[in-house]
């Protein structure tokens, strides 16, 4: 009775104290798991940097390089293109000054667009082209609803920023104690779950692993080819254009409202051809990526048919929001995973009747199997779900 009442307190006093670090922790477990599916994501680079003659085996040196690494890689594509936007946004204001005097004219190109083009010149007229109503914008600007709407957009900026370092530097500790806790994690799922809870963690690894390589260097990739034909296209700021197209990419069949509004910018311009072969070129980009390419990178590393991740991923972007993207395949992949073990111990034990079995056995075999309980057997393709 003593030692049931010492495990009872523990598993209580365990538990409250899981929910009270929970709750103390709560506000940065989205930059945790980012950190998480950083550390797994380049683990393998993480080692062979460590393999290398510079280095030696030197733990804190090689997590603080690539830490520093990960952190250009993501803050100065996002620095490039904040100095862009700002300056944009002046380049915006001196036009609004003008447009205080006479108004803001319709591009050319807006008369062009089929069926809609005269309409859409007058309501630009009506709405821009009037003094009257740019002097209403300025005065707009001038009252404050521009300046709080920056105030806001600032600090969304700088929250994040520091987010960001936060992250970084939880991935730095992963980097150096990385091993230890890889170790600490199989040893529990071992006790909670017995061996096939390692196997599961694995799985689960190599899950968060293939879905960054399918989203993020399939969208790199496509952002790239796409960045490239929209400089041949004669497009302005192709780089931007680009790194947009790859971010968008990300999110399966995203990337067409990037290329398609291009294409249609430069039709409506008059550059129809180049509109339409930059359509055309997109399209198939996107086809063999998505279709192809980002399912035998995400699917056939774990054997997780492609609508299983399509569905995690739309789901996860969903409900965890941009770290779904990779959750979502996830935890399709772990469930998959354990339902075929579920399958393949049924069979073992003799509680599934496969048909195929039955077809070879006595009438003394049968007798008690009804038809309702003759399934297919299944082939290794089916079992695999088409992988």
């Amino acid at each position: 009775m003593t030692n049931n009442m010492e495990v009872k307190a523990r598993l209580i006093g365990g538990f409250i104290l899981l929910l009270l670090g929970g709750w103390v922790l709560h506000s940065f477990l989205a930059l945790l798991v980012w950190a998480v599916v950083l550390a797994i994501t380049t683990w393998p680079i993480y080692q062979r940097l460590l393999a290398s003659s510079q280095l030696h085996g030197k733990v804190t040196w090689g997590a603080l390089l690539l830490t520093l690494l990960i952190g250009a890689v993501i803050l100065v594509p996002l620095g490039y293109g904040l100095s862009r936007l700002l300056n944009e946004a002046q380049s915006l204001g001196q036009i609004l000054a003008e447009a205080q005097k006479s108004g803001i004219p319709p591009p050319v190109w807006l008369e062009t667009i089929p069926m809609i083009g005269h309409w859409a010149k007058d309501a630009w007229m009506n709405a821009l082209g009037d003094p009257v109503v740019a002097n209403e914008s300025l005065h707009w600007l001038g009252t404050g609803g521009a300046i709080t709407y920056t105030k806001n957009l600032a600090s969304q900026l700088l929250h994040r920023f520091f987010g960001f370092l936060l992250t970084l530097l939880v991935l730095f500790f992963v980097y150096q104690h990385g091993t230890r806790l890889s170790q600490y994690v199989l040893a529990s799922n071992r006790k909670l779950f017995g061996e096939i809870g390692i196997r599961y963690a694995i799985h689960a690894t190599a899950a968060v692993r293939a879905t960054v390589n399918g989203l993020v260097l399939v969208g790199l990739g496509e952002g790239l080819l796409l960045g490239l034909g929209y400089a041949l296209a004669g497009l302005s700021h192709p780089a931007i254009l680009g790194a947009l197209t790859g971010v968008f990419a990300m999110i399966p069949f995203a990337a067409k409202l990037i290329f398609g509004g291009c294409s249609l910018v430069l039709i409506a311009e008059g550059h129809t051809a180049a509109g339409g072969t930059l359509l055309v070129f997109g399209i198939v980009v996107i086809l063999l990526a998505d279709n192809y390419v980002r399912p035998r990178l995400i699917g056939g590393a774990v054997e997780l048919p492609f609508i299983w991740t399509l569905l995690g991923i739309f789901g996860g972007l969903e409900n965890f929001g941009l770290l779904g993207l990779f959750l979502g395949p996830t935890l399709m992949a772990v469930l998959i995973s354990i339902w075929r073990d579920w399958v393949a111990d049924m069979n073992k034990s003799g509680t599934i009747a496969w048909a195929d079995d039955i077809e070879d056995s006595s009438p003394l075999e049968l007798e008690g199997i009804t038809e309702a309980e003759l399934t297919p057997s299944p082939s290794p393709a089916e079992f695999n779900d088409g992988q």
